[in-house]
């Protein structure tokens, strides 16, 4: 399939091209689709998660002898506790006021050993308050009070577009076109875990495209689900002090229309493709980045990217005239100036070349086969194995071999299944 066109974008005084334009022409119906009535409130950071690697110091086991009470830890009062084992850590700090969260101890390393023992998430409103360095800053230092050795492992990030004017159209999954074979709908739903929270209404609208840990596109009723999170006053004192990308109407959130927003996330493991893979055009150096801070000059970059690999068509060949505007004239909101045009953008890959797939398909088997041994179930094999410092390798091999992330669940499952059919407490 060939690559999709954008509309022509028409002055609507002189009729000629011009790209800043919310007119769009489609040139096979000769049919105008009018944009103005969008307003691009804001596209900003939503989520930042830094990981790291060290050794953990002794004492701060001590802050989890009493799970839920508070502790002091690095001059502020947190709250302890542990955390399921699909996070892939056994313990966190949480600080709301702060907007931080520290997850503490991999359950896949050794506790007395250098490993990725320290991943630590960050909310809205901490974004919002501090620049990049400053966060930076304050993340390493956490890490820091945690850690022995520390250092920076990579960061994941969510990129998050605000708009009203617009809602997703009823055919959104048949117009939505992209590699991922994996999407979810909700609707109507009574509970969603949005980030770290849970919340539970009955009018969300969600639409999920790609995997959590690759680039994941999400499209959903943010009024809604601020409403339900009891955090509408605070984005709506965001909406109004951004307030657009429009300078000749600087005052057009409205309050009594939806916020729509468009979302996507890369999980740590892409932003590591693009950070060995992409290119700066002066030097043809990679750029090599692994903290937030490093990588924020870059964050237009993937917005672009996202929605090139997310494509929203309207008819076969041409992008929806709303996905070139938010593509084309949508800038992330921070303080940092873009290197969008200093740099080529690129994921590499890292493959098989070098040593046998097979490795992989022999590793899978013997890590079958010892979970079955142990009696482990399937859903807990998989999250273990994609908590694996080597899983992108794995999942790449098998992506390669036509396997999607859900069939590689299916084909681990099916292979427990038989061990425990055939062999059963003898494996």
């Amino acid at each position: 399939m060939n690559k999709p066109k954008d509309f022509a974008r028409l002055d609507i005084d002189t009729g000629l091209e011009n790209p800043a334009s919310r007119l769009f022409v489609d040139p096979g119906k000769m049919g105008f689709i009018d944009l103005s009535g969008v307003r691009l409130l804001r596209c900003g950071v939503d989520t930042v998660r830094q990981l790291y690697r060290g050794m953990i110091r002794p004492e701060i086991m001590a802050l989890f002898e009493n799970p839920g009470t508070l502790v002091d830890f690095a001059g502020q009062r947190w709250h302890s506790g542990r955390v399921g084992r699909d996070s892939g850590y056994q313990y966190k700090l949480q600080n709301a006021d702060l907007g931080i969260i520290l997850l503490i101890k991999n359950f896949n390393a050794k506790l007395d050993c250098i490993g990725p023992h320290l991943k630590i998430e960050v909310s809205p409103h901490a974004i919002d308050s501090l620049s990049p360095e400053r966060l930076q800053a304050r993340l390493d230092f956490y890490a820091s009070e945690v850690m022995t050795h520390v250092e920076i492992n990579q960061c994941a990030v969510h990129l998050a577009l605000d708009l009203q004017g617009w809602a997703p159209p009823a055919d959104l999954v048949a117009q939505m076109h992209c590699r991922a074979t994996t999407h979810r709908d909700i609707t109507g739903i009574n509970e969603i875990n949005w980030a770290t929270k849970s919340s539970t209404y009955g009018r969300g609208e969600t639409s999920m495209f790609g995997s959590a840990s690759g680039v994941q596109l999400c499209i959903y009723n943010k009024t809604e689900q601020a409403k339900a999170t009891d955090k509408l006053d605070y984005w709506e004192s965001v909406w109004k002090r951004r307030d657009s990308f429009d300078a000749a109407d600087p005052d057009n959130y409205n309050p009594d229309q939806a916020v729509w927003r468009v979302e996507l996330r890369y999980h740590h493991s892409i932003i590591q493709q693009f950070a060995s893979g992409s290119l700066d055009v002066r030097t043809g150096q990679a750029i090599e980045t692994r903290s937030f801070a490093a990588f924020s000059g870059h964050l237009d970059g993937l917005w672009r990217y996202g929605l090139r690999q997310f494509k929203l068509l309207c008819r076969p060949g041409y992008f929806a005239p709303i996905w070139t505007l938010i593509r084309e004239d949508v800038r992330v909101d921070l303080p940092v100036d873009s290197l969008l045009d200093d740099t080529e953008y690129k994921r590499y890959y890292k493959t098989s070349r070098g040593f046998s797939g097979k490795n992989v398909e022999l590793f899978l088997g013997n890590f079958v086969s010892l979970l079955a041994r142990e009696r482990v179930g399937a859903r807990r094999a998989f999250h273990t194995l994609k908590d694996w410092d080597c899983w992108p390798v794995i999942r790449d091999h098998y992506a390669a071999k036509g396997m999607d992330e859900d069939g590689l669940y299916k084909h681990i499952k099916g292979i427990l299944e038989e061990r425990h059919v055939r062999w059963g407490r003898a494996v």
